[in-house]
């Protein structure tokens, strides 16, 4: 499994502002991706604000405009599943490049969260429901939140 060997970090991020950004395709998926996100920066004591966009093409622009205004940090929280066309390709490429232009651009980290996969029940093993092997959404957090703590020692050392 992907996941193992996966570092936890036990962070405060008491006054880091966080941005949860998630897609509304793929309910299940998503909401377990989002409950875990939310759980993981409820731990830490980071302020949270979520925000929902219509898919994970739209991930990038509303991160960006978020970090623009006082957000410390963003997880973003899609879910991509591959069919029968190079849809899929093209939004988790878009997606992708988006969210690393976004966090290069802004100097503010940006968690991916985003699943691409190839069936549903890849996404339902990676959302951190029950029976789930893994919990990318918290897995997300904690990247956002880690790395914006760091970025925030680095900037006042």
């Amino acid at each position: 499994m992907s996941g193992e060997g996966s570092p936890t970090q036990n962070v405060d991020g008491t006054g880091v502002r966080v941005t949860i950004v998630a897609g509304r395709w793929h309910d299940t998926i998503t909401d377990g991706l989002l409950a875990g996100a939310h759980r993981r920066l409820a731990e830490a004591g980071a302020e949270v604000t979520e925000v929902r966009v219509p898919g994970s093409f739209e991930l990038p622009v509303v991160a960006k405009t978020a970090l623009e205004n006082g957000a410390d940090a963003v997880v973003a929280l899609g879910v991509i599943i591959r069919g029968g066309t190079p849809h899929f390709d093209y939004v988790a490429a878009a997606a992708t490049d988006g969210l690393t232009r976004v966090a290069l651009d802004t100097g503010k980290p940006v968690g991916f969260g985003v699943l691409t996969l190839d069936d549903e029940q890849q996404g339902i093993d990676r959302a951190g429901l029950p029976g789930s092997k893994e919990d990318k959404g918290a897995e997300a957090a904690e990247a956002a939140l880690v790395t914006a703590v760091l970025l925030r020692d680095l900037r006042t050392a």
